[in-house]
């Protein structure tokens, strides 16, 4: 009877009817970017706010209800919901006004917002930017993905500078992940058959404004407790748990569409992670009855997007065959073909057995289109890609690109966009506008411009003041010394940031290899720098993890304590304190490893200008007066001397041209006109450039409209047209090899150049059982560049002259356009106009 008796009772928070609309907002991420909203939540608690790192479900839960009494009778309060609410319900009404084309989505990570710890990097950062302009321009977006236990870490750093990572669960309760639950009120479950057992994923959905994002969860008792950590950590496990995720984010999430009643025109795998979608598609319309694998092929092919953001080939997931044997076993039987011809969509050789399945090869081969993610990086990979077609120069290949943006209205702050709404225009609040409205800051008094540009830089030393006193990241700094740094920082001075993932590639150190000379620049008593850094390297680089020990315990020398500092808990919120904050934004890749890059971009929308290497989407970015660069060509082949080279043209142009340009300032008026002017220009000639506005309108006119197209022409009549593209392409294969070269007259080695007397070249084959309309015939002049690539200078086409008895004689005459040498070769390839591209079907004989 004594002893204390104690039973759990679980209080769930139920707000007055008054301020319902705060749990309809806290439930879709449209908040994230919505200024008025953000401060609705704010006002509710301000220390809740800060505290809980800007998260509406953590305010609601912890609010009193002492408060929330407080806030339903204040008429202030309840004016401000109303008119949030009004704003958000006449911005969601507009969903129901989506046109065709429908598209489904697939990535590994999304990073919308820290609330939702579902994303690592780039990628993911990029693919949430994409979800909030899909629904900003009322794109009919559909997206899947997975919802992560313990998502990517937390990042701590030692007194030593070691970073430790810190794995902390998510409470799903506390995102604005909702179940998704079918007529009886249960769960959405998909299901797939894995070796010996099923394995099954609960299905959530997040609203990302007008935006449906379906996320997938395998933690949970209905699964074994190895398969439920297939959705523990993103990029996580072994080789083995990569190809679980991979597998569930493939078939799985064609299956979560199909369960909730969704189809597309075009599916649009954001790198090759997801590529298995091609698999399942194929699986559904072969085992519908109505069509063969090749007729399926045709089919999936003319809906699908392959966008790859890998610039190394090292960079593309592979997995053995075995272990595909091991999950895949019965899927050729489902497809009606055998295993080789199954292994070739992801292989160079389908009978080596050595040769790894390679998920980039898989998703260009179910995709009728590929991209890059810059202009660079879109010739980067046509050289990865360039093996899957040996008959064709790399340049010569269909894979295009679009360049990657950045969501303005999440990355501008506040202050910026308001300042841009008195000048860009109405149109520009509607998401349709033309590009040209950001050349409206040039009428923005420089003043005004410079007060932003401070107001902007002191929020952000604020912010890291109280970050390195926060013990719980920070310990790499001593309490001296964080009073020390506190102390030296200044808004006043010239301040360069440099924060994004620490692969070696990012070379994060190339500013230290000169330190006397690096001390002579932020010490300049005229004209100081300061140098913030921050970011993240993957718990598996150890040479990452020494980069970041390196800038600390430099950071910690006299001579540089508080001119350079290191910002530990890298995230979305930091990330935008810096980009808006800091005056120029540093990036130094090596050369082409930089697919595009985005965090110079987000920096652009704030008036911050991009110093870097020609690299990524800088190639395209770069202007005189909006920013500098380094150059494009790498002078040495030695990348430590190519290293020494660049440092110093960095410390260089830092001492010669940023500084100088930057205190230059008018004693009369205290500006620095020419300074102002770059930050004008900024906004003017790449920000506007660089918004996934730009980028989702570039995929919707190059990709998605022309996808949709085509695969509405294959799929009519029951896909007569499929069908009759298969039929032809398996007569061509089939009749390829006996396509007999009769005779061949090559043009003279030596020829003087003259319209009088052309290049003559004449070729006689015999097609066998094909028509001549089935073959093109064609004579390529290239020349080499100094690395010894050959690029294409004309290309000219035969002419049939005549066809007898299944053989074809086919004429050329020409007059290059030039003198000097050239390697000629002439080669037959299939010819159908009903082709998307030459590479649709890469058949190429070279005579």
């Amino acid at each position: 009877m004594g002893t204390p008796s104690w039973n759990s009772v679980m209080v769930t928070r139920r707000l007055p009817d008054e301020l319902r609309g705060l749990e309809t907002l806290c439930k879709n991420l449209w908040w994230c970017w919505n200024d008025n909203a953000k401060l609705l939540f704010k006002t509710v608690d301000p220390e809740l706010w800060h505290s809980s790192g800007h998260n509406p479900m953590v305010i609601l839960d912890k609010v009193s209800l002492k408060r929330y009494k407080q806030l339903a009778g204040d008429v202030s309060f309840l004016s401000m919901l109303r008119a949030v609410m009004t704003e958000f319900n006449a911005y969601m009404a507009l969903k129901s006004k989506r046109t065709d084309p429908k598209i489904a989505y697939f990535c590994m990570e999304y990073g919308l917002d820290t609330s939702l710890k579902i994303y690592s990097g780039g990628l993911g950062i990029l693919a949430g930017d994409y979800l909030k302009e899909s629904s900003d321009m009322n794109v009919n977006m559909v997206a899947v993905g997975f919802l992560y236990r313990y998502g990517y870490f937390t990042q701590k750093l030692t007194p030593q500078g070691n970073q430790v990572a810190q794995y902390d669960a998510q409470d799903f309760l506390r995102t604005p992940a909702e179940p998704v639950l079918d007529e009886n009120g249960e769960w959405k479950i998909i299901q797939l058959k894995f070796p010996w057992r099923t394995l099954h994923a609960r299905i959530w959905k997040v609203a990302v404004g007008r935006t449906d994002l379906y996320l997938l969860d395998t933690d949970f008792e209905a699964n074994t407790p190895e398969d439920r950590q297939i959705t523990h950590q993103l990029y996580g496990g072994d080789w083995e748990n990569r190809l679980k995720q991979e597998l569930l984010l493939g078939i799985g999430g064609i299956r979560v569409l199909r369960s909730l009643g969704i189809d597309a025109q075009v599916y649009h795998c954001n790198e090759g992670h997801a590529a298995f979608i091609g698999l399942e598609r194929l699986r559904e319309y072969v085992s519908s009855g109505a069509y063969n694998f090749d007729e399926a092929l045709e089919i999936v092919r003319s809906s699908g997007l392959f966008t790859t953001h890998t610039p190394v080939p090292a960079g593309h997931d592979a997995f053995e065959e075995g272990m595909l044997h091991k999950y895949l076993d019965e899927y050729p039987r489902l497809l009606g073909i055998d295993w080789d011809t199954m292994m070739a969509l992801g292989k160079i050789n389908a009978y080596n057995k050595e040769e790894k399945f390679s998920m980039s090869i898989l998703a260009a081969n179910i995709s009728q289109n590929v991209n890059g993610v810059s202009m660079l990086h879109g010739k980067v990979s046509q050289e990865i890609f360039s093996n899957m077609y040996p008959g064709y120069l790399p340049e010569e290949l269909h894979i295009g690109y679009v360049t990657n943006g950045v969501h303005y209205p999440s990355w501008a702050s506040h202050a910026w966009k308001m300042l841009h709404s008195t000048v860009f225009g109405e149109a520009f609040k509607t998401h349709h506008y033309d590009k040209r409205c950001f050349e409206g800051i040039y009428n923005v008094p420089d003043e005004q411009i410079w007060k932003t540009r401070k107001e902007m830089k002191r929020d952000l030393l604020r912010a890291i003041a109280e970050r390195l006193t926060d013990p719980s990241v920070s310990s790499h700094y001593s309490p001296r010394q964080v009073v020390t740094i506190a102390e030296t920082m200044r808004p006043d001075v010239l301040t360069i940031g440099f924060a994004r993932r620490f692969a070696t590639y990012k070379r994060a150190t190339l500013l230290f290899r000169d330190l006397d000379r690096l001390d002579a620049i932020v010490n300049n008593p005229e004209r100081p720098v300061q140098f913030i850094f921050a970011g993240k390297a993957h718990p598996a680089d150890g040479m990452g993890q020494d980069l970041i020990r390196q800038i600390v315990e430099i950071s910690k020398q006299p001579r540089f304590i508080g001119k350079i500092v290191f910002v530990p808990g890298y995230d979305i919120t930091l990330a935008k304190r810096l980009v808006q904050g800091v005056d120029v934004w540093l990036n130094n890749p090596t050369r082409p490893l930089e697919a595009s890059g985005t965090s110079g971009e987000k920096a652009a929308m704030n008036g911050v200008m991009h110093f870097s290497v020609l690299d990524g989407w800088w190639v395209e970015g770069y202007k005189p007066g909006c920013g500098w660069a380094l150059p494009q060509e790498s002078t040495y082949e030695d990348d430590n001397y190519q290293s020494e080279l660049d440092s110093a043209t960095i410390y260089t142009i830092i001492e010669n041209e940023i500084a100088p340009t930057y205190y230059k300032v008018d004693k009369n008026t205290g500006l620095s006109a020419t300074w102002i002017g770059y930050i004008k220009n900024t906004i003017a000639k790449v920000a506007s450039e660089f918004t996934t506005n730009r980028m989702l309108t570039d995929y919707c006119e190059r990709y998605y409209l022309p996808l949709a197209e085509r695969y509405g022409k294959l799929t009519a009549d029951n896909g007569a047209l499929a069908r009759e593209i298969a039929a032809w392409k398996r007569q061509v294969t089939d009749e390829w090899n006996n396509i007999r070269v009769l005779s061949f007259t090559r043009p003279d080695a030596t020829y003087i150049l003259s319209e009088a007397d052309p290049m003559r070249s004449e070729v006689v084959l015999d097609l066998g059982r094909l028509k001549p309309e089935d073959i093109g015939v064609e004579i390529l002049f290239t020349v080499s560049d100094k690395t010894g690539k050959q690029h294409i200078s004309e290309h000219r086409e035969f002419k049939l002259e005549s066809f007898e008895n299944g053989v074809a004689r086919y004429t050329v005459e020409t007059v290059p356009e030039r003198t000097g040498l050239y390697q000629v070769g002439t080669r037959v390839y299939p010819r159908n106009p009903l082709l998307p591209h030459r590479q649709d079907l890469p058949l190429v004989k070279w005579l």
